[in-house]
């Protein structure tokens, strides 16, 4: 399509015609069809439909080894950058299929503000609550009743998790996909679990920060926030089972297991999230959509700061600052709930199904 067609289009009309236009050039070429679980799914076919190409953006995990491989790259006149083209497809397809959208963008242009916003706003209405009311029980239930935490936290668990549910649904619908089998579920959660496509569909790492050299520092430190961020759900899911069925409410000693996998949950969430915004800040940022740059930082340092302020409240939990730090971590907590579905987070939801969708595919054809 020509620079002049081109600008007649939207914004988002325009996203999609130049990563068709990329994609085209990658599936005549095939050099790269061996790499990560986009080319398979590209060389599969002849002609891309929109949905063709938001599937296969959302299998795309931005390792950049087809851009350094590539010889169509600028000064080229095909200019090929299909990275930063993916990317963007991927940033309207979160956009377009998150309930509300507006607030999607609202955040993907004011991440910084509005996170920081958030958690302060959050940390003050928790000490406005301490302050008004009167409570009692051992250890933070002394600053915050259990019934007021699970009044305010269940519905900002539910209500995210709703628009993400909802998201999925228009995505499923629109990438063609069908009721998956067992097989193809978990070999989608295989898949996501050991970050198979980070690795350049070669075994020897990704290019994410060291450009034309190889690197597994990206694929270990998704792996530590990945893993940090279920041993805290974890953490918190056996405290609720504990509370309800065994009638065994918090605060519980260092040697249970609500306490060992919250710290080092906290503990691998936290490093994670400072390592990934190192080789972020390493990266070549215009491989990535330029929009997203500033909201992916925020985001990885909102989950960083829950783990951190999580593990700074453990570790001074007995002093007098304590309930200012649990207002600051609760805020914090409460900001990434409300949050998720416009962030990053949702990513991992909508490539989970777009490798879902692709099991599929490779069992058709």
């Amino acid at each position: 399509m020509s620079d002049q067609a081109l600008a007649g289009l939207n914004s988002d009309d325009r996203t999609i015609a130049e990563a068709r236009r990329q994609m085209e050039i990658c599936n005549a070429c095939r050099y790269c069809e061996g790499y990560c679980s986009a080319f398979p799914a590209l060389t599969r076919l002849r002609a891309f439909e929109d949905s063709d190409i938001t599937q296969i953006a959302n299998l795309c995990h931005n390792c950049r080894g087809c851009y350094y491989a590539c010889q169509y790259t600028a000064p080229h006149e095909f200019d090929i950058n299909l990275p930063q083209a993916l990317a963007d497809v991927r940033l309207e397809s979160w956009e377009r299929f998150v309930w509300p959208s507006g607030l999607a963008q609202l955040f993907h242009r004011h991440a910084w503000a509005t996170t920081i916003a958030t958690v302060l706003g959050f940390a003050v209405l928790f000490l406005v609550i301490r302050l008004l009311s009167t409570v009692g029980g051992e250890g933070f239930y002394a600053v915050l009743s259990h019934t007021a935490m699970v009044s305010i936290f269940l519905p900002a668990f539910l209500l995210p998790l709703i628009s993400i549910v909802l998201g999925l649904q228009q995505y499923w619908a629109e990438v063609g996909g069908t009721r998956p089998t067992i097989k193809q579920v978990m070999g989608a959660f295989i898949q996501a679990a050991n970050m198979k496509n980070l690795d350049g569909g070669h075994g020897e790492g990704c290019n994410f920060e060291h450009e034309d050299r190889y690197s597994d520092a990206r694929r270990y430190a998704h792996q530590a926030v990945m893993y940090g961020f279920l041993l805290c759900f974890a953490a918190t899911s056996v405290g609720t089972l504990l509370h309800y069925v065994f009638d065994m409410p918090a605060p519980y000693p260092l040697f249970s297991l609500p306490k060992l996998s919250g710290i080092s949950g906290g503990l691998s969430l936290t490093a994670g999230c400072g390592w990934m915004l190192m080789l972020k800040s390493k990266s070549d940022k215009s491989l990535s959509s330029r929009q997203a740059y500033n909201a992916e930082c925020a985001f990885i340092a909102l989950l960083g700061f829950v783990g951190l302020s999580g593990l700074v409240l453990y570790w001074l939990g007995g002093t007098q600052s304590m309930p200012t730090l649990l207002a600051i971590h609760l805020g914090a907590v409460l900001a990434f709930f409300l949050l998720t579905p416009f962030t990053k987070m949702a990513h991992g939801f909508f490539r989970l199904a777009a490798l879902v969708r692709e099991e599929q595919q490779r069992d058709v054809g």
